[in-house]
């Protein structure tokens, strides 16, 4: 007679989304937008925003359970946790004295959409000190696959060695640390290692210094990231999908689908780095990884709100994704 499997305690998978600098997002809706004028609103949404906030969405969304990881302050901290936990995603907060940030985004009928950013309140070195700490303790969870997703801006106080701290943090504790930010928190954060940086057109030029017009210099480009220091880069296009590179792989590999009209563009990139972080906790090739970012990313365009994928979606726009490698 055969014994019974032993079962394990120990998640399989385990997504951290860190966030140095959320928010609360105000979607407004309005036809025809004039600046200088006076605009009625038709429809107003304030959902849980920030880079970090929209991949934990977008995780969900393809059916893991991220856990957020991020300052908290105020009452518009309060609304920003409660709206994460109302979307069934689990939160580690660290409280602030000053409250969390409200970003604007103007959505016109018409096609145009306008984002206003705050730069978030001021982060305190004690306040600092004890992100570190938590998230130094939430890394060591014994797991199978262990990722953390750190994205975003730096609020005022941070100092701009903050990502790579927290490269360094995950990586001694055999947590995958993937990075979306860009200037020179992005540059120190290359010299520590990352094992993936997703970033747009415009980041990569300003720290590679490679002006990219096309997918031939995205992966000029994405191969200078990876020479600064990270295992593997993807640079995204916009509508022209995502161009990614790993260390020694002799090829680039362009992924692109089809143009659509969206909905709206915010937080695609975010959908994009979710699908790489999915990806790679579950066994997938690298060019597999990268048409399932690019499908992430165009579910993303038509989600009523940034990071509103779900599964169904997403699998079909990864059917008609295209590669090529060069």
């Amino acid at each position: 007679m055969n014994k019974p499997a032993v079962q394990s305690d120990q998640p399989a998978k385990v997504f951290f989304c860190v966030s140095l600098n959320p928010a609360i997002d105000t979607r407004l809706i309005v036809k025809g937008f004039a600046p200088g004028h006076v605009n009625r609103v038709s429809e107003v949404y304030r959902t849980p925003g920030g880079k970090a906030a929209h991949v934990a969405i977008a995780l969900k969304g393809l059916g893991a359970t991220p856990t957020w990881i991020g300052f908290s302050g105020g009452a518009t901290g309060s609304e920003l946790l409660a709206g994460l936990r109302d979307l069934g995603i689990a939160t580690m907060p660290v409280s602030t004295v000053q409250a969390s940030r409200v970003n604007l985004e103007i959505l016109d009928t018409e096609g145009e959409v306008t984002e206003i950013l705050e730069p978030g309140g001021m982060i305190t070195q004690s306040e600092w000190s004890e992100f570190m700490q938590a998230c130094a303790r939430a890394f060591q969870i014994a797991a199978n696959k262990k990722i953390a997703v750190i994205s975003g801006s730096l609020p005022p106080g941070v100092p701009t060695e903050a990502y790579a701290t927290l490269i360094s943090l995950a990586r001694s504790a055999n947590c995958l640390a993937f990075v979306d930010s860009s200037g020179l928190p992005l540059s120190k954060a290359l010299s520590a290692g990352p094992d993936l940086v997703k970033v747009n057109r415009e980041e990569a030029e300003v720290v590679t210094g490679v002006v990219i017009r096309d997918a031939i210099s995205a992966a000029r480009a994405a191969r200078k990231l990876v020479e600064l220091g990270a295992n593997s880069a993807a640079i995204s296009l916009g509508e022209r999908g995502l161009v990614g590179i790993r260390k020694h792989d002799p090829t680039a590999i362009h992924a692109w689908t089809s143009p659509l009209r969206p909905r709206s563009t915010v937080g695609c990139g975010d959908a994009a780095l979710a699908g790489l972080a999915f990806a790679a906790v579950t066994d997938r090739s690298f060019e597999q990884s990268l048409a399932l970012a690019v499908a992430c990313g165009a579910s993303n365009c038509l989600a009523v709100l940034p990071g509103r994928i779900v599964r169904e979606a997403v699998s079909r726009f990864e059917q008609g994704v295209h590669i090529e490698r060069f």
